[in-house]
């Protein structure tokens, strides 16, 4: 019997999400029905005698994906941006589900030979290029979920699959819970000293919020960076650091600590490859990507280490000169932040703060739209929707012939029972089916400093870097030209290059033809000048070469997790202890508890991957050189790499795309150029 329709807002299909009407409540009875419905529809392709075809094989799957994915998007989102017990318990409830729902899919023997069936019919041949990679993806996917294992292995597979699922949920609550659980409560203005003013506003405002005396400062980001980097107090930025580095750990709330879930995900994938005959979790994870192998991918970073050691090298010199001058004989890990702004400061003559009056919210939006309305000939405009919070943001693209290509959200600012970092995610995706199709919508997510009652939002040089960074990702999903569901936007392309257009876009941050048009003092109302500008320029690679390492260091610890896990290894600090040995210049202290809060890896879909922003920064790097040539703001070439990467998705591999685009395979030259290190 046909599942009946439900009235739930989680199933609207006719318009925008609507983000005013859900409810937690909504959440269980909407997937229900969809899951209900999903496994109707698929029993009936499975019985079906029907001769295979796009219309009455793929299309259904695909419809199926489509409709669960957007609803779960939205609860998804929610419980990243809005989190709440109720929405939490919700959440994780029928994340269990849907991942039971996914595993029986990818075991169903019945669909799989059908795929196989269809591979080898006549009609195969008359596919597009397009529709015979979503059929390989299929059989990909159809191996790697486990459908040729026998039936006991196959139960083994589901569970950890399930486990999994539980055990990354859990990593990514205890985080958020254990940031939101700290609070540093200053009574004494004297500790505040260096701290810029908005800063001191913003912990003013948390403490009366609180109903507390004082100061209150938090491990959000927008608190925790600029306290570290400004504090004049050191024992203020020790503690500081000294939460913010043991989040989520044995060192804080034991009800928070993700130790023993780090080592029961690392144990369950390492069981998962080798129940799919793999030596590793790495060997399993690198047959969707770019890179061949985990001894590619560790040539590349050790390559890319001894390029820039000695750079850090001399990084690390003058941090030990500039807090010798203060009597500080061993520089600590809370001293690396303070001393290289000092020796920003005195170096480049401008602070981080200075810059920031230049960029008001507002402007900075202005200019980014403006630069690729004109590189891709789009046009944004806000529009009315509903949203989740009053300072989220709507907008529409459409192009010169006035067509509506996508619409995306603005979620700007940190705020509490809101996840950490920045993200572009998929609300809807584009799709073209028999008779219904979509444009596309995304989510942009940040975490800047909120706005502050009656002062300008300002954002410094590095939020907007990382503005750039997610709209990249979003114009990736939105600029789609391809129709087919499955491998629109960002599905289906590799993740060792899904940051490409990312980072791509970071570059922009840098060019004075951009900048110039996008700065305004809040109170002279006067663009960045060239001088200033300049000044922001030369300081592009300050330190560089210590943030190579880190992110090396980062690259080579999940690399080495994966590729040589040994269960007898239970301390995984100890990985990363050795891996710093080898590669790094200065070490953090030993209660430093980084994997623990590692959410790329143990929440994200970056585990044996975290190398991808590295990896994609040298096609990122290579990419941008092209426009260089051609005076940066080219329409002629942006649309060349619109046509050949942001308008592909995944409909064919990401080296095709980058190799139509640039004419040649990339090369490692203009990245080690663009990062001052050659």
């Amino acid at each position: 019997m046909r599942n009946q329709k439900i009235k739930n807002p989680l199933l609207n299909r006719e318009e925008l999400p609507l983000f005013l009407e859900i409810k937690p409540q909504h959440v269980s009875p909407a997937i229900s029905y969809l899951l209900n419905n999903n496994r109707e529809k698929i029993n009936e392709i499975k019985v079906s005698s029907d001769e295979l075809t796009w219309d009455n094989f793929l299309i259904p799957l695909q419809r199926c994906d489509e409709e669960l994915s957007r609803a779960w998007s939205q609860v998804s989102h929610l419980n990243a941006v809005l989190n709440s017990p109720e929405l939490r318990e919700e959440y994780n409830k029928n994340i269990l589900e849907i991942t039971k729902y996914y595993s029986e899919l990818s075991q169903d023997e019945i669909i799989y030979k059908k795929f196989i069936k269809l591979k080898n019919s006549s009609i195969y041949n008359s596919f597009s290029k397009t529709q015979k990679k979503i059929v390989e993806d299929e059989l990909l996917s159809f191996t790697l979920g486990g459908v040729d294992l026998p039936l006991d292995k196959k139960q083994e597979f589901k569970k950890i699959q399930e486990q999994l699922s539980t055990l990354s949920t859990r990593f990514e609550e205890n985080l958020l819970d254990s940031i939101n659980d700290f609070q540093l409560n200053i009574t004494s203005e004297n500790r505040l000293s260096g701290l810029p003013e908005d800063i001191i506003h913003m912990a003013k405002c948390c403490a009366s919020e609180n109903q507390l005396k004082g100061w209150v400062f938090t491990l959000d980001f927008p608190c925790y960076v600029p306290t570290l980097q400004y504090a004049n107090d050191r024992e203020l930025r020790r503690e500081m650091y000294y939460a913010y580095s043991t989040k989520a750990s044995d060192l804080a709330d034991p009800e928070h600590d993700n130790s023993q879930i780090i080592n029961d995900i690392l144990n369950l994938k390492h069981q998962m490859a080798k129940i799919l005959n793999f030596p590793n979790y790495a060997a399993m994870s690198l047959k969707t990507k770019m890179a061949k192998s985990s001894g590619e991918v560790i040539n590349f970073l050790d390559s890319l280490a001894s390029k820039a050691k000695k750079f850090a090298e001399l990084d690390m010199s003058e941090l030990y000169k500039a807090a010798s001058k203060d009597g500080i004989d061993k520089i600590e890990a809370w001293d690396i932040s303070y001393y290289s702004e000092k020796i920003k400061q005195e170096k480049f003559n401008f602070s981080d703060q200075e810059i920031k009056n230049y960029f008001p919210k507002n402007k900075v939006l202005m200019g980014l739209f403006d630069l690729v309305e004109k590189i891709y000939s789009i046009y944004i405009t806000r529009k009315e929707a509903q949203v989740w919070n009053e300072f989220v943001e709507f907008y529409e693209i459409r192009d010169k012939d006035d067509c509506l290509i996508g619409q995306f959200y603005l979620d700007l600012y940190a705020r509490k029972n809101k996840r950490g970092g920045a993200w572009m995610d998929e609300a809807i995706s584009r799709y073209k089916f028999t008779s219904e199709s979509s444009t596309p919508v995304a989510f942009l997510t940040c975490n800047f400093t909120p706005p502050i009652v009656n002062k300008p939002i300002t954002l410094t040089h590095d939020e907007v870097i990382t503005l750039f960074h997610e709209f990249g990702h979003g114009l990736h999903h939105l600029l789609t030209e391809i129709d087919e569901y499955s491998v629109s936007g960002i599905k289906g392309v590799e993740w060792d290059a899904v940051e490409l257009p990312s980072q791509f876009m970071e570059n922009f941050c840098w060019e004075w033809s951009v900048i110039k048009n996008m700065t305004q003092h809040i109170e002279t109302k006067q663009s960045i000048s060239k001088e200033l500008f300049d000044k922001l320029y030369t300081s592009k690679n300050f330190q560089s070469g210590l943030q190579t390492l880190r992110q090396v260091e980062f690259s080579l610890f999940d690399m080495e997790l994966h590729s040589n896990y040994d269960s007898s290894i239970t301390n995984v600090l100890q990985v990363l202890d050795d891996i710093r040995t080898k590669i790094a210049v200065i070490k953090p202290p030993s209660w430093n508890r980084f994997p623990h809060s590692f959410s790329h890896i143990f929440a994200g879909g970056y585990s044996a991957g975290y190398y991808s922003y590295k990896w994609a920064e040298v096609l990122s790097a290579d990419a941008y050189e092209l426009f260089e040539e051609n005076g940066v703001v080219s329409s002629y070439i942006g649309e060349s790499f619109r046509k050949e990467i942001l308008s592909k998705g995944g409909s064919r591999p990401a080296l095709d795309s980058f190799i139509a685009f640039r004419g040649r395979e990339p090369t490692i030259d203009a990245l080690l150029k663009h990062s001052g290190l050659i």
